[in-house]
């Protein structure tokens, strides 16, 4: 395996690039017989592994200290540099990088905080340094992730110059003189509106507070969408020319088992929503109810990401996600999953490695509600207050970040580092806005649409036949576990199908409100819709979405053991 050992001045963001290519598999120690800290991780490349170590800050490779003799220690041992500069201050920076021109090792360079040295008015031309020093020159932004693709994909062209020869102090700095001459040039700058406001969204403390009312304001646009689509839309083609198809259909079929699968109940009014049958529920759902949603949050998705937002976003939660077992790509699925569990499922093939979509889909399922799941929460507790309300999202919360931890520990399997170039903002195209929602959406179309007509026909035939009511049956005596009374478990039992019918069976129990935080927990936690469950065995396959269903009934059973103690005391 190819060590690459990243050098640098203190203080240059070395660091940082180093946990930019490396992401969580990292290991900190003390180098051997000394007590400087070092960093050490792995880096994929396709099919390559390459061994980073982040050494010392250094000034010159004539130490003058424990740290910089380790320095030049791991450099003797290095397969390739990266050699990290601080383009607010080229000059310093280069008498080190000269010196590593000197050894017969390949360098390439990263020439970093890129966005500060535009900002202070410091024009470096690259191209012309890439020139002068016969080395590769990247300009990076090692805080926002800008650059460290374009660093990667040119690893390969790092090479030694054999026209720099070994001088003495005072020959390197006359050189430096010379290059800072040719390459940089500096003048007075003030910030600009746009300068401003990309600070502002990419820095964790003002960063975080905008994504959250980014994310609300997304949230609201996709769900105003989305209900008038239904609205306005889908509901009058149900209505005006699906329902007298059905009605007819029903007179021909008559009473019985057939009637029950594709329709429903005989001689009961057809509710595309209630009735259970395959031309009804089997379809409104999957059409009629999630597809408007769909639409919607591709709509906004594509908006944020031709913005320039959506990498920015990735970026500021990279950190807490990687600590999860995914890298900042997983706040797609996370923001997706709170319109729709569905979207959400789908979205996770876009993280790289089987562990990633794994954890990714587990959480989503667990502790991501749903908008069909947050009205299900607000219908059973609204009534009594508020308090109670948060008490399910508070649990949701901290229940998303202690499965994340511990899965990550668990889960095997790589959570690579996430390389995103961080554009300008710009303003969105509105016909490639609507090309690329139209693209996503056809795609759901062909991919997903089957798998869930398929999902709801199977449930359909356990429910038309009493198989979940008998499950609920033998589940009664276990609902003591979680305080609730036996009837609850029919309950639990059609959640899996409908999560809104189910709370339609609870609210008739008589349970007091915290027996109700705990059902609307666990309805929330212990499976999802069946809509998003056959999503979820097309993308992991029957294999991990068996371990990821166990997980989550398992969840629910402590949770729900872990609330009853809590909230009732028994």
């Amino acid at each position: 395996m190819k060590k690459i050992v990243l050098m640098g001045n203190p203080n240059v963001g070395k660091s940082v690039v180093f946990s930019r290519l490396t992401g969580a598999n990292v290991i900190a120690s003390n180098y051997p017989g000394t007590t400087v800290d070092f960093s050490k991780g792995k880096m994929r490349i396709g099919k390559r592994h390459f061994e980073i170590i982040d050494a010392p800050g250094t000034y010159s490779l004539e130490p003058s200290n424990k740290a910089e003799e380790v320095s030049l220690k791991m450099l003797k041992k290095a397969d390739i540099v990266i050699n990290v500069l601080d383009a607010t201050n080229l000059e310093r920076n280069l008498y080190l990088t000269l010196e590593l021109l000197e050894q017969d090792i390949p360098v390439i360079i990263a020439l970093n905080i890129w966005d500060e040295a535009k900002h202070l008015g410091i024009h470096i031309d690259e191209k012309k340094l890439e020139e002068l020093l016969g080395v590769p020159v990247v300009p990076t932004v090692a805080l926002t992730g800008e650059g460290i693709k374009t660093l990667v994909s040119r690893l390969k062209e790092a090479k030694t110059n054999k026209q720099i020869k070994p001088t003495s102090e005072e020959g390197r700095w006359v050189e430096i003189g010379t290059i800072i001459k040719k390459v940089e040039h500096i003048e007075h700058r003030h910030h600009t509106i746009k300068d401003r406001i990309s600070d502002l969204t990419i820095k964790p403390i003002t960063g975080i507070p905008i994504a959250a009312g980014i994310i609300f304001f997304s949230f609201w646009i996709v769900r105003l969408i989305g209900e008038n689509l239904i609205g306005y839309v889908f509901e009058p083609i149900f209505e005006d020319i699906h329902r007298p198809v059905v009605e007819q259909m029903s007179e021909w079929l008559g009473p019985g088992f057939i009637h029950n699968l594709l329709i429903g109940e005989y001689g009961v009014e057809v509710d595309f929503v209630e009735s259970m049958g395959m031309l009804t529920t089997g379809l409104f759902v999957p059409i009629g109810m999630v597809l408007p949603y769909i639409i919607a949050f591709y709509f906004m998705l594509s908006i944020l990401e031709d913005t320039g937002y959506m990498p920015r976003l990735a970026t500021l939660v990279d950190n807490v996600f990687h600590k999860l077992g995914m890298h900042g790509h997983g706040i797609v699925p996370l923001f997706l999953g709170l319109g729709c569990n569905v979207p959400g499922a789908l979205s996770t093939r876009t993280l790289e490695t089987r562990k990633q979509r794994f954890i990714s889909a587990t959480l989503l399922a667990i502790a991501v509600p749903c908008m069909a799941q947050m009205a299900m929460v607000f219908g059973i507790l609204g009534p009594y207050g508020v308090y109670y309300i948060s008490l399910v999202f508070l649990t949701l919360g901290i229940l998303y970040v202690i499965m994340g931890l511990i899965m990550n520990k668990l889960v095997k399997g790589e959570s690579p580092e996430i390389f995103l170039e961080i554009p300008p903002y710009r303003r969105p195209s509105f016909k490639a806005t609507l090309k690329k929602t139209w693209m996503r959406t056809r795609w759901f179309l062909k991919e997903a649409i089957p798998f869930l007509f398929a999902g709801v026909l199977v449930i359909n035939i356990l429910y038309s036949v009493g198989f979940l009511q008998w499950l609920g049956n033998i589940l009664a005596p276990v609902m003591g576990l979680f305080g609730l009374p036996g009837d609850a478990s029919v309950a639990m039992v059609i959640g899996f199908l409908r999560k809104d019918l189910a709370v339609g069976m609870l609210i008739p129990l008589g349970m007091n409100p915290m027996q109700l935080v705990i059902a609307a927990t666990m309805l929330t936690i212990y499976f999802p819709c069946v809509a998003t469950f056959a999503v979820f065995i097309k993308e992991l396959g029957i294999k991990d979405m068996a371990k990821s269903a166990a997980i989550m009934v398992g969840t629910a059973v402590v949770v729900g053991i872990i609330l009853r103690i809590v909230l009732l005391g028994v």
